[in-house]
C-alpha cells in the first residue's frame, strides 16, 4: 500500500467520524475526541493487512496508545473510524476490553448508534469463552436424558473429582445430590424449550464452579462437528454468528487465551482496538502462569485406564506405552511432592497455622533459582506428561474418524471422548507447569517466578491438604511482546488511565511496547475544567501512615467528622477490610443510616438503593473497597464528594511481584519506585476519577494521607491527578486557603 493510499484511507476513517457527529442530534463535538479519532484513524489506516507472500516488502505496523481523560467520549472516537475502515478495506474489528460493563454498553448502545449513524450496514457481536456456554450433550446426560444404549458407559465425566469433594467433605448429602440432578434437569429443559440461551451469564442465579463444570462446553471434551449434538449446540451456533459480524466485542482474558487457535480472527488480518488497555499486563501474567496439583494423583490411573479401554475400542495402535508413562508420571509427581515438602514444608506448615479459610499458604522459590535436587523428577515429569499427551493425541484423532465413519454410534463414542478429555488438562498443566519449572534463566534475563503453595481442606482442616506448584513469567511486557505484539499489525490502546505520573512509559514497559517503533502515544485530557469543578482536600494526620493502628485510629476521626457534612451522594474508599472495619464500626447512630457498606450488600442492590436515597433527596454513603474505586460511574449528586482514607499502594506482596522486586534489586535497581509507585499511580488516579463525571459535576476529592503532599513520591502521584484546586487541612480541621498548583503543597 502506498502512502497516498494510505493518506486516503486516514481522511475516510477520520470523515467517517465527522460525519457521525454531524448527524448526532444534540451531541457537541470536541476538539480532543477528534484528536483521537485522527490518531485511530491514522494507526487503522496505515497498517499493512495479510498475510506476507515472498518478496512481498515489511508490512506496516502501527499502533496507537491514546490516554482519553473522562468525558472525552472515547468510545466513538475508536469505534467510528475502525468500523469505517475495516468495511473499506473489507476485513474485521475486535474490540477488547476488561469489565462486562463496558462490553455491555458498547453491545446494547455504542454500536446500535454507530450501526443507525454510517451509511454502510455492519453487523457486530459479542464473543465469549466457550466455558460460559452450556454443553448440550453433557447436560443431557448430566440430567439423566441420555439415550438406555449409553447405560453401560459411566456417566460421571469427573468422576476424579467427586471422588476428591468425598475425600474432602465426606459423603455429599443426598439433597444437594438430588438439588444438583433437578438442577441439570431444569436447565436442559430449558434449553431444548427455548426458555435459555445456554450462556451462563444469563441465568437468574450463577451456578456455583462445582455445579458449572461437569456441564460446561469446555474445549477438551468437544468433539466438535462430530457431536450428535453438532447442529443445536449453543457454543457453536455463537461461533457462526462471529463469522458474518464486522464487528467482534471480547474481553483480554479471551483474546490472550485465543492467541494461535483460530477461534478469533487473526491479528494480521484484522482491526485491534483494546479498550481499559490499562489491564492488559495484569491480564497477561493471569493468562500466561500455571499451575500443577503436587498431591493429589488418583487421576493419572483414571485418565491411563480410561485412555486404554476407549484406545483399544478404536483400535490406536500407540497405546503400549501409556501404562508405562501413567505410572512414570504418578513416581516423578510423588517425588516432587516429597522433596518440595522436605525443602518447603516448615515454611508452608508455619504460614498455614492460621487455619483453613485464609487462604493456601505459599513457600516462594527465591530467585527463581529450583533447588537442583527438583530438576530431575521434573524433568521426568515433562517427558513422561509428553508422552502421555500424545498417547491422548491418537486417541482423540481415532475416535473422530469413528465417530464420522459410524454416525449409528457417534452418541456414544463422543461420550467416550468426553470421559477422555475431561482429565486431559490436568496432563497439559502438568507438561506446562513442569517446563517453566525447570526454564534456565538467560544472564541478564527476568527468572520466571515459582512457588509452592498447600492448602488445608474440611472446618478443621481434616479433609486433607493439597500441594500445588506454581510457575509464571515475571515481566507481562515481555510476554505480550512474544505472544501478542509480533502478530499485530494495526491497534488502538486506550484508557482514561495510561499515564503514570504524567508519563506513558511505566505502561508502555509493562505492555511490551517500550521500544517498539510502530507505537505513538497521544494523551487527551479530559474536557472538564476541574479547577473550577472540584478540588483535592489533602487531610495531613499526625500519625504517621505507616503507624497503621495510630493511623487509622486518627483518620477514622477525621473522616466521620467530614461524613457529617455529606448532603447528597457520597463514595468512601479503603485500602483494607480493617480500614472499612473500624470506620463502620466508629459511625455515630446519626450517620449509620446513611452509609451502605460493600462488604454487606450485592453490588447492584447496593448501588440501586444509593440512587433511590440520593433521588428522594436523603444522604447516602457508600464504603467501598478497590473494586468500587473503577468503573463505578456515579454523576452528579450522587457522588458530590470521594473520600479516601490511604493512598492505594499496590505493594508487590504477591509471588510474582515479590519475585519481580526481587529480581530489580538483585540488579541494582529500585522495585518502589519503578514499580510501586507507578501501579499507585494509575490507582490513585481511577479512585480520584470516581469524583468529576460531567461537566456540570461539582465535587471534593478528600485524602487522608499525609504522603500524598509531603513527599517527593507524593509529588510524582500528584503529577497524574487532574488538576483540581489544591487545599491542605489538619486532621483537626483549619483548611488552608486553596493553593493553585501541586508545586506549593512541597
Amino acid at each position: 500500500m502506498d502512502s497516498a493510499e494510505s493518506s486516503e484511507r486516514v481522511a475516510a476513517g477520520l470523515e467517517a467520524f465527522d460525519a457521525v457527529v454531524r448527524a448526532s442530534a444534540g451531541f457537541r463535538g470536541r476538539d480532543g475526541q477528534r484528536r483521537m479519532a485522527e490518531a485511530v484513524a491514522r494507526a487503522l489506516g496505515t497498517a499493512t493487512l495479510g498475510k506476507r507472500e515472498e518478496g512481498d516488502d515489511e508490512p506496516v505496523r502501527a499502533i496507537a496508545v491514546v490516554q482519553a481523560g473522562t468525558g472525552v467520549g472515547k468510545s466513538l472516537a475508536y469505534c467510528a473510524p475502525a468500523v469505517a475502515l475495516a468495511l473499506a478495506r473489507g476485513t474485521r474489528v475486535m474490540i477488547s476490553t476488561a469489565t462486562v460493563a463496558l462490553q455491555e454498553q458498547l453491545v446494547h448502545k455504542d454500536l446500535p448508534a454507530l450501526a443507525a449513524a454510517l451509511p454502510q450496514p455492519f453487523r457486530f457481536e459479542l464473543a465469549k469463552g466457550r466455558g460460559r456456554y452450556a454443553c448440550r450433550f453433557k447436560l443431557e446426560r448430566l440430567a439423566g436424558l441420555g439415550d438406555a444404549a449409553d447405560a453401560d458407559l459411566d456417566d460421571d465425566l469427573f468422576a476424579e473429582e467427586a471422588a476428591e469433594a468425598r475425600a474432602a467433605h465426606a459423603a455429599r448429602p443426598r439433597q444437594e445430590a438430588e438439588a444438583r440432578v433437578r438442577f441439570y434437569a431444569g436447565v436442559a429443559q430449558a434449553l431444548s424449550h427455548g426458555g435459555w440461551d445456554g450462556d451462563r451469564d444469563t441465568l437468574e442465579a450463577a451456578p456455583a464452579p462445582e455445579v458449572w463444570g461437569p456441564m460446561a462446553a469446555d474445549a477438551a471434551s468437544c468433539t466438535g462437528q462430530h457431536c450428535p449434538a453438532y447442529q443445536q449446540c449453543v457454543y457453536y451456533e455463537r461461533r457462526k454468528a462471529l463469522v458474518g459480524a464486522q464487528v467482534i466485542v471480547v474481553n483480554h482474558d479471551l483474546l490472550l487465551s485465543s492467541l494461535g487457535n483460530r477461534l478469533l480472527p487473526e491479528l494480521d488480518n484484522c482491526l485491534l482496538v483494546l479498550d481499559e488497555a490499562h489491564h492488559l499486563p495484569a491480564t497477561a501474567l493471569a493468562q500466561f502462569a500455571c499451575r500443577m496439583d503436587l498431591g493429589r494423583h488418583g487421576w493419572i490411573d483414571r485418565l491411563s485406564q480410561r485412555a486404554l479401554r476407549v484406545g483399544a475400542m478404536v483400535e490406536v495402535a500407540e497405546l503400549a506405552d501409556i501404562p508405562r508413562h501413567a505410572a512414570q508420571l504418578r513416581q516423578a509427581l510423588q517425588q516432587v511432592e516429597r522433596l518440595a515438602m522436605d525443602l518447603y514444608g516448615d515454611a508452608l506448615r508455619a504460614a498455614s497455622a492460621g487455619g483453613p479459610g485464609r487462604g493456601p499458604a505459599r513457600a516462594r522459590v527465591a530467585r527463581g533459582e529450583l533447588p537442583d535436587a527438583l530438576q530431575e523428577p521434573l524433568g521426568l515429569a515433562s517427558h513422561h506428561a509428553a508422552g502421555f499427551l500424545d498417547g491422548l493425541r491418537a486417541i482423540a484423532k481415532a475416535l473422530r474418524a469413528a465417530i464420522r465413519d459410524r454416525p449409528a454410534e457417534a452418541r456414544r463414542l463422543s461420550t467416550l471422548y468426553a470421559q477422555v478429555g475431561a482429565l486431559a488438562p490436568r496432563l497439559e498443566e502438568v507438561h506446562a507447569t513442569a517446563q517453566l519449572l525447570m526454564r534456565a534463566t538467560d544472564a541478564g534475563a527476568a527468572p520466571a517466578a515459582k512457588w509452592f503453595t498447600l492448602e488445608s481442606f474440611g472446618a478443621d482442616g481434616d479433609g486433607g491438604t493439597a500441594l500445588q506448584a506454581h510457575a509464571s513469567p515475571l515481566l507481562p511486557g515481555a510476554a505480550l511482546r512474544h505472544k501478542l505484539w509480533g502478530t499485530v499489525r494495526g491497534a488502538v490502546l486506550t484508557s482514561a488511565t495510561l499515564t503514570s505520573c504524567g508519563r506513558f512509559d511505566f505502561f508502555l514497559q509493562e505492555s511490551g511496547l517500550q521500544g517498539d517503533d510502530a507505537v505513538t502515544t497521544l494523551e487527551v485530557p479530559s474536557p472538564f475544567d476541574y479547577a473550577a469543578q472540584g478540588r483535592l482536600v489533602a487531610v495531613e494526620t499526625g500519625a504517621d501512615p505507616r503507624d497503621a493502628a495510630a493511623y487509622t485510629a486518627e483518620m477514622v476521626r477525621a473522616l466521620v467528622r467530614d461524613l457529617a457534612g455529606v448532603r447528597h451522594g457520597a463514595l468512601v474508599l479503603f485500602t483494607s477490610r480493617d480500614q472499612l472495619r473500624q470506620a463502620a464500626e466508629a459511625l455515630p447512630p446519626a450517620l449509620r443510616p446513611s452509609v451502605l457498606v460493600q462488604t454487606a450488600h450485592p453490588r447492584a442492590r447496593l448501588l440501586a438503593t444509593h440512587r433511590a436515597r440520593v433521588a428522594d433527596g436523603a444522604p447516602s454513603i457508600i464504603f467501598g473497597m478497590q473494586s468500587f474505586g473503577e468503573g463505578l460511574d456515579l454523576p452528579g449528586r450522587l457522588c458530590e464528594s470521594v473520600f479516601i482514607a490511604k493512598l492505594p499502594f499496590a505493594p508487590p506482596d504477591d509471588p510474582v511481584g515479590e519475585s519481580r522486586a526481587e529480581w530489580l534489586r538483585a540488579v541494582g535497581r529500585d522495585p518502589f519506585s519503578e514499580l510501586v509507585v507507578p501501579a499507585t499511580a494509575i490507582r490513585l488516579a481511577q479512585w480520584v476519577g470516581r469524583a468529576i463525571r460531567t461537566e456540570e459535576d461539582r465535587a471534593s476529592v478528600y485524602c487522608y494521607d499525609r504522603r500524598l503532599v509531603r513527599t517527593a513520591y507524593g509529588q510524582r502521584l500528584l503529577q497524574g491527578l487532574p488538576p483540581f484546586a489544591l487545599v491542605r487541612a489538619a486532621s483537626g480541621g483549619g483548611a488552608a486557603a486553596p493553593a493553585g498548583a501541586a508545586a506549593e503543597a512541597a
